[in-house]
């Protein structure tokens, strides 16, 4: 059986951190994916598909990125349900997130602008949860970053490349 599902679009609000009874971090956000084809209108539809994410990469989910931030997110489509205040089953589907990649760094969101600037961290988990999602420290990446804040173009030629 196979159940995977990669998305790529804007966060539509900020993300919704909350902590377990037990201390465990959970956040619930919604991703804005454009469709791949034009309405009748010629105007693009997009769908919005809700999300969730557990422990450190929560945290930094809510850290670093905020509504309009683009994201992608690896994960696996999850059913669930449970009687509302009404008395009435609810069910809802969503994507567990097992990873969300930063597309764009902090505060480069504006109007779907290209990212020029440094990357935000990586937020996949390969190890332990509890790992330190390798020891990012924000002050010490601009640092070592030759083109932090610069957003002008690099002077390579082709030649330079290895492919």
């Amino acid at each position: 059986m196979l159940n995977r599902v990669v998305l790529v679009g804007r966060l539509t609000k900020d993300p919704d951190l909350r902590y377990t009874p037990n201390g465990v971090a959970v956040a619930n956000f919604t991703v804005a994916v454009n469709r791949p084809f034009s309405n009748q209108q010629g105007n693009r539809e997009a769908d919005f598909i809700n999300c969730v994410i557990w422990r450190r990469q929560a945290e930094n989910l809510a850290n670093y990125m905020k509504k309009g931030s683009m994201i992608g997110v690896d994960g696996r489509i999850q059913t669930r349900s449970f009687d509302g205040q009404d008395g009435k089953r609810v069910f809802i589907t969503e994507v567990v997130a097992e990873s969300v990649q930063f597309l764009e760094s902090k505060g480069s969101s504006q109007g779907g602008q290209n990212m020029q600037g440094n990357p935000a961290p990586n937020t996949s988990n390969q190890g332990s949860p509890n790992q330190n999602q390798g020891g990012f420290n924000q002050s010490q990446q601009d640092d070592n970053n030759p083109f932090a804040e610069k957003g002008e173009p690099v002077d390579i030629s082709d030649d330079d490349l290895p492919f």
